[in-house]
C-alpha cells in the first residue's frame, strides 16, 4: 500500500494548500473490519507530515494528526447498564455500541475557525490492555491543520453520525473481498487474544465483525474515493 499511501499523502498536501489557513483538512477513512485502514490511515499521516516537513523549515511540528475511532468506543460499564448486557458485549463494535453524538461535538468543534485563541482540542484513545477508552488522550493543536479520522464508522449515512459526515472534507472507502478480512480477521483476533482460540474467532468474525461490515457498507454516506486493500504485510499481526 506504499504507493497508494504516497498517491494520497500528495493529494492531502495539494488540498491543503487550496484551504483558508483559518481552516482544517477533515479526512475521513472508514472500511469493514480488517480493511487495512487503520495501518493505511497511519502511513498517510506519517507521509504528509514528510512532505509538509520537506518543503518547510527545520523543526516545524507536524500538521497532519491520526485519531481513531476507537476512543469513542462505550465503556464496559456503560455496556453493562444496558437493557441486554451480554448482547451489548457480544456485539461491541456495532455502531450502537459507540458514543456517536461524542463524536460529531468533536468533529463540529474541529471545523470552528483556527485563530489566535483557538482551543486545544481533545479526542479520547481506547487502551487494549483496559478495554476502555482514555478520554482527553489525544490533543489537537491549532497547528495539526489535517486531520485524519479513522475508523469503522466515520461516515455513516444514518443518525447521529452522518452529521458528522457532512462535515468531513474528504471521506475514503478501504475496500476489500470479505473472505479475505474475515481471513484476516480470525488470524488477529487470535495473535491479539481477543479470541482464545480458533473457534472463538471464527464466532466473532461470523456473528459480530460481518454484520459491522455489511451495516458499513450498506449505509456508508457519499464517499469522495474508494480504495482498494491490497494483501501487504503491513496488515499483517505480528
Amino acid at each position: 500500500m506504499e504507493p497508494t499511501a504516497n498517491e494520497l499523502s500528495q493529494f492531502i498536501v495539494s488540498k491543503l494548500a487550496s484551504k483558508p489557513t483559518t481552516s482544517r483538512l477533515l479526512v475521513g477513512i472508514a472500511g469493514v473490519p480488517a480493511s487495512g485502514k487503520s495501518s493505511l490511515a497511519r502511513l498517510i499521516v506519517d507521509k504528509t507530515n514528510a512532505l509538509l516537513s520537506s518543503n518547510s523549515v527545520a523543526g516545524q511540528r507536524d500538521i497532519a494528526i491520526l485519531v481513531g475511532l476507537d476512543g469513542w468506543h462505550l465503556t464496559r460499564a456503560q455496556l453493562d447498564a444496558m437493557h441486554d448486557p451480554k448482547l451489548a458485549h457480544d456485539r461491541r463494535g456495532a455502531h450502537w455500541t459507540f458514543d456517536g453524538p461524542s463524536y460529531v461535538a468533536f468533529a463540529e468543534l474541529l471545523r470552528q475557525d483556527l485563530t489566535t485563541s483557538t482551543p486545544i482540542i481533545t479526542a479520547p484513545s481506547f487502551d487494549h490492555a483496559l478495554k476502555d477508552p482514555t478520554p482527553h488522550a489525544v490533543p489537537i493543536h491549532p497547528h495539526h491543520r489535517i486531520v485524519v479520522i479513522e475508523g469503522l464508522y466515520t461516515f455513516l449515512a444514518v443518525e447521529p453520525w452522518e452529521d458528522a459526515a457532512k462535515l468531513l472534507d474528504e471521506r475514503w472507502f478501504v475496500q476489500v473481498d470479505l473472505d479475505e478480512a474475515k481471513r484476516r480477521l480470525v488470524k488477529r483476533h487470535v495473535l491479539t487474544g481477543v479470541a482464545k482460540d480458533l473457534e472463538e474467532a471464527f464466532w466473532r468474525a461470523d456473528e459480530n465483525d460481518e454484520p459491522n461490515g455489511k451495516f458499513i457498507a450498506d449505509n456508508l454516506y457519499h464517499p469522495t474515493k474508494t480504495i482498494i486493500s491490497i494483501d501487504d504485510p503491513v496488515f499483517t499481526p505480528t
